[in-house]
């Protein structure tokens, strides 16, 4: 900030001393480090403040020239739609007849999943058809 030396603060010591003398040298300079130290944070706390408001111009203005990109786009979409004829549309698209045919609900993967379920239903009854150890057949392990 202020290039000061060790021979420039020599003679502001000096000139302090004669000026404030010995007594109230000690206060004079802890009142002098007190607000500069409160100019700095002051100083620091604006800058911070400057350059975040900068970071929040250039995102503003990041967003506002993203929001004018789409507007022209959607605009130019907008008119290359306009300039489609709607009976060339309708040829583009297929025929209900050339279409495929929707699926069914009883096909696909709900399907399986439910055959699934019965088989894990079949496994749990065959397992309960063996039993129990208390519930086997005392003459079959004889």
């Amino acid at each position: 900030m202020f290039d000061i030396g060790f021979a420039e603060l020599l003679i502001i010591a000096v000139v302090g001393l004669l000026v404030i003398g010995p007594e109230r040298l000690p206060g004079a300079v802890r009142t002098g480090s007190a607000w500069l130290n409160r100019f700095r944070s002051s100083f620091n706390a604006i800058k911070q403040e400057v350059q975040q408001e900068l970071h929040n111009d250039a995102v503003m203005r990041e967003l506002r020239e993203s929001g004018e990109k789409l507007r022209r786009e959607s605009e130019a979409l907008r008119q290359d739609l306009s300039g489609l004829d709607p009976s060339s549309l309708s040829e583009a698209q297929p025929s209900p007849a050339e279409a495929p045919p929707p699926a069914s609900p009883d096909s696909g993967s709900d399907h399986n999943h439910g055959q699934n379920q019965n088989q894990d239903q079949n496994q749990d009854q065959d397992q309960g058809a063996e039993g129990t150890p208390a519930q086997k057949d005392p003459r079959a392990s004889s």
